[in-house]
This record gives C-alpha cells, structure tokens and sequence, in this order.
C-alpha cells in the first residue's frame, strides 16, 4: 500500500471537500479511499480528557461503527484516539485527518493505532508526506475533519480548546454540531457547555447522531432476544422517535396505557429502558 495523491481535479476528490471554504488544493491518503464518500461523523475533544471522556468518546466510536457510519478524528491523544478505537474495536471504518505529513506519526506513542487506521480505515493529510508538522498545520486541518463529516460532536473541551475550532467550521460549512454536556465545575467541560450554551445540541442519545442523517438505528440482537411480541412493540416505538411518552407508546402500539405501564415497568426491571420524567428511553442503544 502507499500513498496517493489525490488533486481538485480527480474523480477521486471527495465531494464533500469542494464546497467547502479553502478546500485543499491536493490531499494525500493512505488505506480505504472510498471511506471519503461513506456516512461519516467527526467525534473530537480533549488531549487531557478525563475517564469520563474516553469512555464517552470509545462508546460513540462503537455504537456508529455498529451502525456502519465511518468515525473521523484527528489522531490526536486523548478523545480523539479513543474515538478511532472504538470504532476499529468494533470492526468499523475510520478516518485520521493529521496536522503531519503522512510520512510522520503525531503524537509518536500513537505510532500502532496509526498503522491499524492504515490497514483498516484511511489516514489523511493536505500536507507532503515528509512534512513533521507546525503550529497552524494542526488547527489548519481541522477544517478537513469537519468538511469531510456529515456531523461534529465535541466530547469534552476546555475553554479556547482546538476541538472548538471544528466545531466553528463545522457550523459554518452547516454541519450538526453536538457537544456532550458535562460537569459545570469541571475544567474540561467548560468548552462543551459552552458550545451548548451557544446553540449546540446536547448530545443525550447517540443515536441521534445516525437519526440526523437519515440512518434509521438497528436494534441490537441481544437487546430483542427473548423479549416478547408486546415488548417488542414497546421498544420499537420508543426507538422510532428517541424518546416517548405514555401516550404516544399506547398510540404507536394499540396497547392500552395500562398494560403498556406494565411493560415498560418490567422493561426497566430488565435494564433496557429507563425513564426520566414522563419521558422512556432506551438504556443499550
């Protein structure tokens, strides 16, 4: 495998980069070039995350993997490596946008995870292979991870944290732009309440994520073994609107609101479903 150089004017050059504000003039690949044109999503963050963050961020990688949506990140330590993981930990697609050139591993501990993202998934630079990297390259290339995204979530950010700054062009390019709430007293959720605080949304469900752009979520397997025809029922409509209420779970499935108390009763005995308010999600999206 070696490195292709990919310009404006091959067939090859991802769509989703030509409109975009300051498109690279050439890019650099190397692995799965079709993954430039595949449902993908940006999950970005902290260098300094906390336990919380890499759980949060490995989580996402995983669930949109399951859901066959390609995670890009930007290889940095922290959030970002976490989020590739999860998606190679579940045999999922992923795309390393770097701040280097593709001859150079950043941050060199890195050096395995950037090798499995060549065989598995696709690494990705504006710049020379033999490039080591610079001050602005890395910002700089946060307009690509955005640009090539249907969506932007920031897991956790400090305050002025480079992740914002994909956030920023992923609104401007008129991307999704989700920020996981955290912590008010916590430095590393300063950025992403913020982002919520300035018109982001929360990110509550992950599968809001695929639901926003138009993949409809698969049940898990092990989630509707040995369940019953009327929770069944139960569990498919709350997962076709994210959220219900009682109401709309009797309307959707022609079960009266008794029974279907009854039910969801036996649903959050089960762990599958939790409520909070007059609202019932599902607990193992």
């Amino acid at each position: 495998m070696k490195i292709e150089k990919i310009d404006k004017n091959s067939d090859l050059y991802p769509y989703k980069l030509r409109n975009i504000k300051n498109s690279p003039a050439v890019i650099y690949t190397l692995g799965d070039i079709s993954l430039l044109s595949s449902k993908s999503i940006a999950v970005v963050g902290a260098r300094e995350c906390t336990n919380y963050g890499a759980h949060i961020a490995k989580l996402i990688g995983e669930r949109l993997a399951e859901l066959n949506i390609t995670v890009v990140s930007g290889m940095a330590k922290g959030i970002d490596s976490y989020s590739h993981k999860g998606a190679l930990y579940n045999c999922g697609k992923t795309i390393a946008v770097l701040g280097c050139g593709l001859g150079h591993c950043y941050p060199a501990e890195n050096k395995e995870l950037m090798k499995q993202i060549s065989k598995e998934g696709l690494l990705i630079s504006e710049y020379k292979p033999e490039f080591t990297g610079a001050k602005y390259s890395f910002p700089q290339r946060n307009r690509i991870i955005s640009g090539i995204s249907e969506s932007v979530v920031v897991v956790e950010a400090e305050y002025k944290s480079g992740s914002l700054i994909t956030a920023g062009y992923g609104a401007e390019q008129g991307k999704y732009v989700y920020a996981v709430p955290g912590n008010i007293d916590r430095k590393s959720s300063l950025g992403t309440n913020m982002l919520i605080r300035d018109g982001a949304t929360p990110l509550v469900v992950i599968d809001d994520l695929a639901r926003d752009i138009g993949i409809t979520p698969k049940i898990k397997p092990e989630l509707i073994s040995n369940l019953g025809k009327d929770e069944m029922l139960i569990i498919e409509a709350i997962m076709s609107k994210n959220e219900a209420d009682i109401d709309y779970i009797s309307h959707k499935t022609n079960i009266h609101t008794g029974k279907a108390n009854g039910i969801l009763t036996i649903l959050m005995i089960k762990g599958l479903v939790f409520s909070i308010g007059s609202k019932f999600f599902i607990a193992n999206y």
